[in-house]
This record gives structure tokens, C-alpha cells and sequence, in this order.
């Protein structure tokens, strides 16, 4: 499959910058794939498509404020820092991507606060914007988390072409977040509200959870035209007993799997053995899916509207059928649905 094959032309102002005032409100395409047949609906009515004993995966990695402005020593020159992941808590070292690159080598120091407050030094080069820094801070751990994390915004993606607001730390993030680790939100999760869920248990559906904890891979753009090609980053992933038991049990009794997003597919579709079982684990994941692929645990799957040429329309074309999925997009287009984070969604069935 080529990458040129992901091209449609997407109106800039079909991006959404907010999401809607309900989260539950967006609106739903649903997609068969078997027979292509689309049906325009409001996301609530998602619980419409499903059975009692039906299974929604979630991923409950939750989302924090990972991106910081600060100033390099001597010249003063304003830096963005990208906080991905904690490599050391106890010595508050992290590995972080840097913007301008060019000017951060190691030895370098960094301050941040409106009195430059945190300070970090750079401490090595991993890719051409990464660099590993460790912030010098005395003080317990417990206070140096919090004044780093107030120090941060909410990381929107680049695609969102304002400035973060205060709400956005509710917005971009699901209600059942729970395990940190996220640098973006698993979006297709973001529509869930406490009411819908409720409606859900009262109709006997039941809910497991993964974590996978969402990279800036995700928004890193392919750059080869053959898909075997492509190397995904990896992204860690908890599958626990509990979630193991919940979905191999609706399966055997074939009831339907639902995937709550990409991340969720991912996750189970790395998890899972030759004979299509989940199975738990904890590591690291870089799994590609692109079409053609087999799908061994989800029957259906739900999913925002995704950019051009993204990582993340590849998955949905393998899951919905290239075909299927490029129609329903053009379909978007037209139907002027929102499409990005804060954008609509929809469930291939």
C-alpha cells in the first residue's frame, strides 16, 4: 500500500479548534463494513449499534501538561520544550524534544518561570530535537512534580492553530483517565460522557480498560511512499488480567468487541497469540497497521476523522475496508463533519 493513497483534500476550516459543548454531542458516521452503507447519526446513539454483554475497550492513559517555555542561559532566547517521557524520577531526568533544535547542545542551560525558577541543564543529544535534560532542583519529589507540571500547558497538537485555554485541561483529556503518562489524548474516548456510560451499564454493556500511553509518533508524519518502510515510534502499553479475562470471555461467548480508538487497536492487536486470545502484558509497543491487515479481537471500532496521509487513517482504512473509508471521508468532507482531536467521530461496524 502506498502513501499517496491516503491523499483527500480536507478544507482547513473542517479542523476543528473546540470540541462540542457535550461531549456526547458530536456527531456520529457510521460505517458498515461489510456493505459500505453510511447512516448519519449524533455519537449517543452509538449505544444504539451494541447488545448486553457487548465489551467497549478504553484506553485510560491520561494526559499531562507536557509542553513548557523557557529561556536558554547568556543569550535569553525563547525555547520550547516537549516533555515526553520521565527517564529517572528520582534524579529529574527527562527525555524531552527541543524547538529551535539547532541552538540547545549539552551543557546548556535552561530556565523556566516567570523568575526562572526551574533549571534544567541538557545532559545529551538523542535525535536531531531530542535531548535528555535534568532539572536541578532541590526540594522533594512530590513539589518538584507539581511546580514542573504548573510550569506546562496542555499539549494540543500543532493542527489546532491557537492558543491553549484554560479549558482545555478538561477537554483534552477522557473522564476516565486515570494512569499518566499521555502526551496526547486517546481522542475516540473524548466523547464518552458520565451520562452515556451510565445509559451503557444500565444496558448491561460491559468495559475494560488498556493503557497505552500516546507518543508524539502519532503525529509524526510518514515520509516514505512505501508503507513497509515506515517505522512507527514505540508507545508503552499495559494490558492487564482483568481486561485479558473480560474481552477472551465476550469473545468466546461472541459477543461483540468494541475498540474506544487507534490506541486501543494497537494494543490489542499487539497483545494478542496466534490463536486470536488476548493476552496481558506490559512493554513496549510499534506495531503498523496499514491494509490489507486481519483484525484478531475487535469487531467494531470507533474513531475521530483523521488528517491526510496520518498513520491513524491507515489503521481506519484497514479496519473499515480502503475503499469503504476513503468514501465515508469524501462523504465528510461534503457533510461538512469536524474532523481532527476536537472533531467528530466514527464507529465502523
Amino acid at each position: 500500500m502506498k502513501l499517496s493513497k491516503f491523499k483527500y483534500k480536507l478544507p482547513p476550516e473542517l479542523i476543528a479548534l473546540h470540541p462540542t459543548p457535550n461531549r456526547d454531542e458530536a456527531r456520529l458516521m457510521v460505517l458498515d463494513r461489510k456493505t459500505g452503507k453510511i447512516e448519519h447519526k449524533v455519537f449517543k446513539d452509538v449505544i444504539d449499534y451494541f447488545d448486553e454483554k457487548d465489551v467497549f475497550v478504553f484506553n485510560d492513559s491520561k494526559v499531562f501538561p507536557a509542553r513548557l517555555y523557557g529561556n536558554k542561559e547568556k543569550t535569553g532566547a525563547e525555547i520550547e520544550v516537549f516533555l515526553l517521557r520521565e527517564l529517572n524520577p528520582e534524579l529529574r531526568i527527562w527525555d524531552v524534544l527541543v524547538d529551535p533544535a539547532r541552538k540547545i547542545r549539552i551543557g546548556n542551560k535552561l530556565y523556566f518561570g516567570e523568575d526562572d525558577s526551574m533549571v534544567a541543564e541538557v545532559i545529551d543529544n538523542t535525535t536531531s530535537r531530542g535531548r535528555t535534560l535534568r532539572f536541578l532542583f532541590d526540594g522533594e519529589y512530590d513539589e518538584f512534580k507539581k511546580e514542573l507540571y504548573a510550569l506546562g500547558e496542555t499539549p494540543l497538537p500543532r493542527f489546532i492553530n491557537r492558543k491553549v485555554e484554560p479549558e482545555d485541561a478538561d477537554n483534552y483529556q477522557t473522564i476516565f483517565a486515570k494512569h499518566e503518562g499521555a502526551v496526547a489524548a486517546p481522542t475516540a474516548g473524548m466523547h464518552f460522557s458520565r451520562e452515556l456510560m451510565k445509559r451503557m451499564e444500565i444496558k448491561g454493556i460491559d468495559f475494560a480498560y488498556i493503557t497505552l500511553h500516546v507518543g508524539l509518533g502519532n503525529f509524526r508524519e510518514v515520509d516514505v511512499e512505501d508503507l513497509t518502510k515506515h517505522k512507527m515510534d514505540s508507545e508503552q502499553i499495559f494490558v492487564t488480567p482483568e481486561t485479558v479475562k473480560i474481552v477472551n470471555d465476550a469473545k468466546d461467548e461472541k459477543h461483540k468487541i468494541c475498540a474506544v480508538g487507534t490506541t486501543v487497536v494497537r494494543t490489542l492487536e499487539s497483545c494478542v497469540t496466534t490463536k486470536g486470545r488476548l493476552t496481558e502484558f506490559e512493554g513496549w509497543t510499534n506495531k503498523f497497521i496499514f491494509p490489507p491487515y486481519d483484525f484478531s479481537v475487535p469487531d467494531a471500532f470507533i474513531s475521530n476523522f483523521h488528517l491526510p496521509y496520518s498513520t491513524l487513517l491507515m489503521m481506519v482504512a484497514a479496519f473499515g475496508g480502503y475503499e469503504h473509508v476513503m468514501e465515508a471521508y469524501n462523504q465528510a468532507v461534503k457533510e461538512k463533519y469536524r474532523f481532527g482531536t476536537y472533531g467528530d467521530a466514527m464507529l465502523i461496524i
